[in-house]
């Protein structure tokens, strides 16, 4: 395939390819090898099957912070992953990178969240316990390379290699050099994927992947705050106390001092991403100032994550972080149905395990005759892809309980 064009330095927009970006005129391929396309990238074509696939489309039901239930106007995993991908952009652009690369990483990074957020990831991580737990990341993996079945010639949506590096690797190497695990033991789903198409989980991924990891955090820790404002979790007050919050907001008030708290929090919001992109620009450059790379696996060997905060602005990051988690993500109302939530989804898998038939067709064929591991899988599987909203309906269909019926919608 012939390189597509480089885009000259006209100051703003587009600019050149640096060296150490990610090529797709130079891709490592896919795992089942199709011909290039005319008229689009590798990366481009990454996006458009990730955008196009079931798995995006039921990012639209799963919940980011509150459960679907609470209101239309919440993110989702859905709209978080858009907006992770226009940040993933900016940076991508900034540095000189593929944007479509960034970007198909950044859409495709939610794919394996369960129903429910990290409350269900942690229920079902649980009762996999036996059978090797559940990890999200290789759970995206699953859908991409097995779970999506739209292609004829293939399961899964047979990403280019450089996506798929980005997905498991996003946020760092997952080996140590010596092959052992960083962060506990590998999933199955990765080594066994890797010992096929091999991800080089030693290594760091590519500036793109790191773009849409840090891409992802920016992302949240802005609108988590707006949705906790929306909410009434948070007020404008609460968040006059938290240090990079409280310096914007510090600004609003000097330059409209009579401004109403919803178009403050609005202020505060774009206000705190357009900080911290400008603050992540400016570190990243400074990095690859120093470490002058001059290929993409100049990157992936350099030791460390060249993407990210600067000091300062890390520690603002960890505080507000600290800030959200004490008066946002545990806060007794989010709390509450959290606990309704995770009682969904043990009861759901202890259903399917017990009774496969409970299982619409396509999934419970034969596995009442498999054996543990593989029906504990195939049931992991199906509640993985499920929305808040359709796991809510089969609990009710099955157990007939109305759990989330006496919560009030957050408004």
């Amino acid at each position: 395939m012939s390189a597509p064009p480089v885009f000259e330095d006209i100051g703003f927009g587009y600019r050149p390819r640096a060296a150490y970006a990610c090529d797709p005129a130079k891709s490592r391929g896919r795992f089942y090898p199709e011909p290039e396309s005319p008229t689009r990238t590798p990366y481009q074509r990454d996006r458009d099957r990730i955008i196009h696939s079931t798995a995006f489309r039921r990012l639209k039901h799963k919940t980011q912070v509150f459960i679907a239930h609470e209101g239309d106007h919440y993110r989702t995993r859905l709209t978080h992953s858009i907006e992770v991908a226009q940040i993933a952009r900016a940076l991508a652009r900034a540095l000189r990178c593929d944007e479509d690369l960034a970007e198909a990483i950044a859409l495709v990074h939610d794919f394996g969240h369960t129903p429910f957020g990290h409350t269900g990831e942690d229920a079902l991580d649980d009762k996999m316990k036996p059978w090797g737990g559940f990890d999200h990341n290789a759970q995206s993996l699953r859908v991409v390379t097995r779970l999506e079945r739209r292609y004829a010639e293939f399961d899964g949506l047979n990403l280019s290699w450089e996506t798929l590096e980005g997905l498991v690797k996003h946020n760092g190497p997952l080996e140590t050099r010596g092959g052992e695990g960083i962060d506990g033991p590998v999933p199955k789903a990765i080594l066994d994927y890797s010992a096929l198409h091999d991800m080089e989980l030693s290594r760091h991924a590519s500036l793109e992947a790191q773009c849409a990891a840090i891409a992802d955090d920016i992302a949240y820790n802005a609108h988590d705050i707006d949705d906790g404002l929306r909410s009434g979790l948070l007020t404008l007050e609460m968040m006059r106390e938290v240090a990079l919050p409280g310096r914007i907001l510090e600004k609003v008030d000097e330059r409209y001092p009579r401004l109403d708290p919803v178009r403050a929090g609005h202020e505060l919001m774009r206000r705190q991403i357009t900080v911290m992109v400008e603050d992540v620009i400016n570190s990243a450059q400074e990095k690859l100032l120093a470490a002058k790379p001059a290929s993409p696996d100049d990157v992936r060997d350099a030791g460390y994550t060249m993407v990210t905060f600067s000091q300062t602005m890390a520690l603002d990051e960890k505080t507000l972080k600290s800030f959200l988690y004490a008066n946002l993500y545990r806060h007794p109302e989010v709390v509450e149905v959290r606990k309704a939530a995770d009682r969904v989804v043990r009861e759901l898998f202890d259903a399917y395990f017990a009774d496969p038939r409970e299982m619409p067709e396509g999934w419970r064929e034969g596995l009442d005759r498999a054996d543990e591991r593989i029906r504990a899988r195939d049931v992991a599987d199906f509640l993985a892809g499920m929305t808040d909203t359709y796991a809510i309906k089969e609990h009710e269909r099955i157990f007939g309980s109305g759990l989330f019926d006496r919560f009030a919608v957050l408004r």
